[in-house]
């Protein structure tokens, strides 16, 4: 007879504390819930190569457009004219350092370090001023070249491009 008012209370106060669990879980959402970009539409230049990085204009910006378009943080637009900011991409330099010899011929490179270095801006076109220019991103993979070190390279640069993508999309759309 003693137990039953126990029991009830101790439903009673069980409940309660599942009521505020939910209650303060009822308004979670994912992220900081903060706008992160002070813009809306983004136009994508195509990317500039003074490195002498052949054939990869196309490659490096497909990808980067592909990796905003993919984010859906922001909407690309079609023009600058059309967009609230604009960047633009320099592949400034290209260059290899070998990381690894053939063991019969130490002066036969088998495996390089291919680093690729871009300047990126990004400018507010409501205003005129930029956002941030020309920052440093540098990405960096490894190729063997037991089949030809041209091959190889033309190979890893889709890889590159998204490496350099991705390196991209947190310098211009993460807080700063």
């Amino acid at each position: 007879m003693f137990g039953m008012p126990r029991s009830r209370a101790f439903l009673r106060l069980s409940l309660l504390a599942i009521g505020w669990l939910f209650a303060g879980c009822a308004h979670y959402q994912l992220g900081t819930g903060a706008e992160t970009v002070p813009f809306r539409t983004l136009y994508i230049a195509p990317v500039h190569n003074t490195a002498a990085l052949p054939q990869a204009v196309a490659t490096f910006t497909r990808e980067l457009r592909n990796a905003f378009a993919n984010d859906g943080r922001v909407k690309l637009a079609s023009s600058p004219q059309s967009a609230d900011a604009v960047l633009t991409v320099d592949l400034a330099r290209f260059d290899r350092t070998f990381t690894s010899v053939q063991p019969n011929d130490t002066a036969l490179a088998r495996k390089f370090d291919l680093n690729i270095t871009a300047r990126c801006t990004l400018a507010d076109r409501r205003n005129g001023r930029d956002f941030f220019s020309n920052r440093e991103i540098r990405v960096t993979r490894q190729i063997f070249v037991d089949g030809g070190q041209n091959v190889a390279e033309y190979q890893v640069q889709p890889h590159l491009a998204a490496q350099l993508a991705d390196r991209v999309i947190h310098t211009v759309l993460d807080v700063w």
